[in-house]
């Protein structure tokens, strides 16, 4: 049975336990709606205009509309 010759530092314990280089930025695409073209997550809803998969599903208030 392999049994190692000297005990494993805590730096290079932490450096293979970690994920952080496993981490990557979630892909960014255009939003549906032809007049807004912001970029959003995918499979999120614009939070600029409100339009999921071509459709208006919430009703944005912008900041013209709380000040009222």
């Amino acid at each position: 049975m392999a049994v190692p010759k000297r005990k494993v530092s805590k730096a290079r314990r932490d450096k293979r336990r970690s994920n952080n280089s496993k981490l990557t930025a979630p892909e960014l695409v255009r939003c549906s709606n032809p007049e807004c073209n912001e970029m959003v997550r995918p499979h999120h809803v614009c939070m600029t205009c409100g339009y999921y998969g071509g459709k208006k599903v919430i009703d944005i208030k912008t900041k013209e509309d709380k000040k009222a």
